[in-house]
Order: C-alpha cells, then structure tokens, then sequence
C-alpha cells in the first residue's frame, strides 16, 4: 500500500476567474500526478476564498438589482463552489491520468464540515462576504435579519460570518472508502460547507472555516502519512524579508511552536498554515507535515524542498 498524501491547495493554485482557474489547474494536475505516479493515495483540499465570494457577490447583486432571483444562502455558495472547482480539479486530473496510462480517476465530493453551534466564534463573526451595501442599506437589512453588517475599509458595508473551529468531516467514511483505491479524491473544499447537528441529519450555517485547520483535520481523520500544504513560498522563514531570514527545513513541532510564540508568522498568511501542520503533526506521531510550493511539491515530499514539520 502506498502511502496517503492530503494535498492542501492555495489560492495561487485556482486563480480569480473560471477561465484563469482553469488554466492554472493544468500546471496543478500535473504536479498532482507527478505524486500519483510514485504510488501514494492522494486526496486534494482547496481554498475557496475568491470563487465562493465571486459566487455571492454575483447573486447579491442580482438580487438588489430586482432580476427575480433570491438571495442565496451563504452555505449554498460554499456548495456551488466546491461543484465548480471540483470539476475544474478532477478534468485536469484526468486528462494528466490518461495522458500517462495510469490506473483511476478524480472524483470531487461536495464536503460538509461540522462546527459547533456553540463556538464563541459565533458571537463574534468577523469575515466579510457577499456584496457591498450603504450604511442605510445594511442598517436595514440587520434589522431585517439579525446579521452583522461592519464597514469594509472605506468600500461600503458588508456581511460578516462566523469563523468556527471544524469538529469532524461529515463524508469521512465515502472519502475514506474512496482513498484505499487507485481514485484521486477532491474533497472539503473552502475547508468545507460548515454545518451543524440538527434532529437526525444537519443543517448548513452561514460562516468560513478555516481551510487549513480543515485539512488538518482532513489528514487526521484518515490517519494520513503526510499532510503537504502547498502555496506561494518554497519554505517557511524566520525572520522573513530580513537581512537575517533563515530558511526552515526540519523542524518538530516544540520548534515552530517557539517560533510562532516568538510572532514569527503573519497571521493572515503562514500563520494558519503553521498552525495546521503543527496541530496535524502533534496529534499524529509518525507523521510529517509539509509546507512548499506547488512547483516543489514532489521535491517537497522526497524532503529536496519545503519545509517539513515533525511530531
């Protein structure tokens, strides 16, 4: 049996538009495969973060513009966008499948995340999305629907959502079952469409999960061997952009969590990343987290690249 591999992608991987996601997804397909062809089970995670936006913006706009459609659902432009870029991933990867005679195929799955409904996050919701609107508009629709609207960087008024923790992968069992065969499994996009226990079943909420901590999470709930989160970096770097910026090859988990103590990662950028690994690492002795780029990402795996983070 080969190894499983949880592949995270960031949003250099997908681009800001249908036509540049699906160009950019070639040069991902093949790196993708380049880990297939070694023998490894390999499931994809992605970001989500300008397409599920794109999707709300264009449907909040419709809307207010009077064309006769609704508002849809945040949860629901979460679903259509894992549709959309799974289908992009899985062509690709395909076409990349076919085009070196190798066994399988990609399938995407549509991937709910469980959150709790209790999460404090939920009583401080904190990430624009959707549309912009005045402050005359917003004001009315809190009123109208109990949502928190905040001034966006002088652009307008916007919604803002929850950001809760994931609690477990609701489709962990079909993932499961899918990863033991030659099948290349694209699932928990956007960190997943959040969802909560609800009667005998569960019920979508408005809110974005962090896609890092998801595919940790992802990783963990597969007893991955590795869990390779790639982005716009090679390496990770301490004391980044300065004259003294070192490079982190190896390094275990009471390592980087000195360093992140230390402040040493942006928090809207590596910091979450670093986070994933760490917490993927520590929870699964025996593992290794990696964090490089897409264009490394073999070389990242065979330890030539990146930065690897042990438990």
């Amino acid at each position: 049996m080969g190894k499983t591999i949880v592949i995270a992608l960031g949003g250099n991987a997908l681009g800001k538009t249908p036509e540049e996601q699906l160009e950019l997804i070639k040069q991902t397909a093949t790196s993708i495969v380049d880990i297939v062809q070694e023998g490894a089970h390999v499931i994809v995670t992605h970001g989500n973060g300008p397409q599920v936006g794109m999707i709300k913006v264009a449907t909040d706009e419709a809307a207010k513009a009077g064309a006769g459609t609704p508002v849809i659902p945040f949860a629901e432009c979460g679903a259509m966008s894992q549709g959309y870029i799974g289908y992009h991933l899985q062509q690709a990867i395909d076409a990349e499948i076919t085009r070196r005679n190798l066994p399988g195929q990609a399938v995407s799955l549509v991937t709910e995340t469980e959150v709790d409904e209790n999460d404090p996050a939920f009583e401080a919701p904190s990430k624009p999305v959707g549309a912009f609107f005045t402050e005359d508009e917003a004001k009315k629709l809190m009123e109208e629907t109990g949502n928190t609207y905040v001034e966006d960087s002088g652009r307008g008024w916007r919604w803002v959502v929850a950001s809760p923790l994931p609690k477990a992968i609701v489709q962990m069992p079909t993932i499961k079952t899918l990863a033991e065969t030659d099948t290349v499994v694209v699932a928990s996009g956007g960190g997943g469409i959040p969802v909560v226990a609800e009667g005998d079943g569960f019920r979508g909420v408005p809110a974005v999960i962090d896609k890092d901590r998801s595919a940790a999470l992802l990783a963990s709930e597969l007893g991955a061997d590795t869990l390779l989160i790639l982005t716009a970096v090679d390496s990770v770097y301490v004391n980044f952009n300065q004259p003294d910026q070192r490079e982190l090859r190896k390094e275990s988990v009471e390592a980087m969590e000195g360093f992140m103590a230390d402040g040493q990662f942006a928090k809207g950028s590596m910091l979450p990343k670093v986070e994933a690994c760490v917490q993927f690492a520590k929870n699964n002795p025996g593992a290794e987290a990696i964090i490089t780029s897409l264009a490394k990402a073999k070389d990242g795996l065979n330890h030539r690249a990146g930065t690897s983070i042990v438990g």
